[in-house]
């Protein structure tokens, strides 16, 4: 009964959030108490084992020392420069974004990177009067292709990495990036070509950008400087994780809170704080509760537990069929309780004398990373992009976002498919 009941809440929430009728966070904080009230679990459960605050508190500091740097004008200087060395023509404009953004998500991590990243195209957009969904698209897409190349580019490889000490940062990179260079090719190919048309350029808002001089809209004060440094020394701390293996959440706290403190009398607290996406955040915070019911009640267990069944231990069936399943179920649920829930599982393969998991391993992470893309709320990145968009008056429709996410969702795991087949799969069976 409790499985039903938890299915039922994360169901009908679920439908709330696609029509948008009303507040998203609302809807998954009021599934989350449902569950609660239900009996599913209580909220100690749900503090301390469904809510992910390592997540929680990542999102919230960054977007502190992005509303502090935000208020020193670097962003408009970024943009400016940006958009000037293009000479505002919308299709480069398009494909640098792209490239800037897979490359920070892989370097970075992708929700760091769009934190950083959109308000920068949301103020491009608004000088040149060009339509801010394409490029919001496109930074979402950018986001979760480029972050599957390496270790902690997306939260389920961080989680991955953790779980198998010998795949390092290099192996990441030489075992993921090349699908992730023919993926990302193709996402920006038929991103182009979709909304070529509706990305026209204007000689009049061109003339007034190449008119504009950026370095005015630089605040030249101790702030900018500070802001400058601490968030240089924060993203160094995140470059060099694998180094200290100081956990990304610790350094991006300790970037936040020094930063408040440096720029207290001239920024003010109570005034960033004010600034922070709280609906973002609560957002998360109900998502996470309503998937730790169907974790409560064995849902995702089960899930994973039935493809061994299927498979019989099969490595070839096994791999093809995590890699789909991690897919479809990354874009309905979070991807990360999905991947902590599918870790054990494949440790136990090999119990059926599979020498080499590998294969697996790299099966779950491009399933989890890439299936991201399906929805709005599939991946971090994109219900972050979300709230940073709708705060700016630029609202991204559930239904819209679907339309252009599930076809891509689709044609990755296919080429992902054949990736996993003839990388890892045909050696195996020729017995190499």
């Amino acid at each position: 009964m409790s499985a039903v009941v938890a299915i039922a809440v994360f169901v009908i929430s679920y439908l709330f959030i696609m029509t948008e009728k009303i507040n998203r966070a609302l809807v998954a904080l009021s599934g989350g108490v449902l569950l609660m009230l239900t009996g599913i679990y209580r909220w100690e459960d749900a503090y301390t084992n469904y809510i992910d605050w390592n997540t929680i508190s990542l999102l919230f500091s960054m977007m502190v020392l992005v509303s502090i740097t935000k208020k020193t004008g670097l962003f408009e200087f970024i943009a400016i420069t940006f958009a000037q060395k293009v000479k505002g023509s919308p299709i480069p404009l398009l494909i640098g974004c792209s490239v800037l953004t897979a490359l920070g998500s892989a370097l970075l991590d992708n929700v760091t990177t769009v934190l950083l990243f959109v308000p920068i195209v949301l103020t491009l957009t608004r000088l040149l009067k060009l339509p801010a969904f394409p490029y919001l698209l496109t930074i979402i897409f950018s986001a979760n292709i480029g972050g599957t190349a390496t270790l902690i580019g997306d939260p389920p490889n961080i989680m991955i990495g953790q779980a198998v000490e010998h795949l390092t940062f290099l192996s990441f990179i030489v075992h993921l990036g090349p699908v992730v260079l023919i993926l990302f090719s193709i996402m920006l190919t038929a991103t182009v070509l979709l909304f070529r048309n509706k990305l026209e350029k204007s000689e009049e808002h061109i003339d007034q950008l190449m008119s504009m001089r950026g370095s005015t809209y630089l605040r030249k004060t101790p702030m900018l400087y500070q802001s400058v440094t601490v968030l240089a020394m924060t993203i160094t701390g995140f470059l060099l994780h694998p180094v200290f293996h100081i956990e990304l959440t610790t350094v991006a706290v300790s970037g936040a809170l020094l930063l408040l403190l440096l720029t207290d009398k001239e920024a003010g607290t109570e005034k960033v704080f004010q600034e922070v996406e709280w609906i973002t955040l609560f957002f998360f915070i109900g998502l996470f509760m309503l998937v730790g019911g169907l974790e409560k009640v064995g849902v995702i267990d089960e899930l994973a537990r039935g493809i061994m069944m299927i498979t019989e231990g099969d490595l070839p069936s096994t791999a093809l069929l995590i890699l789909w399943t991690a897919g479809i179920f990354s874009g309905i649920v979070d991807n990360i309780p999905f991947v902590a829930a599918m870790i054990p599982v494949v440790k136990e393969f090999q119990s059926y004398g599979m020498a080499n998991l590998d294969p697996l391993w790299w099966s779950l992470a491009l399933g989890a990373c890439l299936g991201g893309n399906g929805t709005l709320i599939g991946a971090s990145a994109n219900v972050v992009v979300a709230g940073l968009a709708e705060g700016n008056g630029q609202r991204i429709s559930f239904i819209r976002f679907l339309t252009y996410g599930i076809p891509l969702v689709i044609i990755s795991l296919i080429i992902a498919t054949v990736y996993v087949y003839f990388r890892y799969l045909v050696p195996f069976q020729q017995g190499i």
